[in-house]
């Protein structure tokens, strides 16, 4: 699974994570249950699935790397 770094949050509920190569859309609905959303913070790491969309690769999961 692919990991990236939360490159931009909005208060709209969606941000983008900074992917291999290109950067990737995600929306609150596909955080794993137990992530909240008011939680993250750019510059986290978190490794996600992607699929192609209409104006790039979305995220269809994303997991928060707890930080070490």
């Amino acid at each position: 699974m692919p990991q990236g770094q939360i490159k931009t949050l909005t208060d709209r509920g969606f941000g983008f994570i900074a992917g291999e190569g290109t950067d990737v859309f995600f929306h609150m609905s596909t955080l794993e249950s137990g992530s909240q959303f008011d939680m993250l913070q750019e510059g986290q790491t978190v490794e996600y699935e992607a699929e192609p969309g209409d104006r790039g690769p979305r995220a269809t999961v994303v997991r928060v790397i707890p930080a070490e």
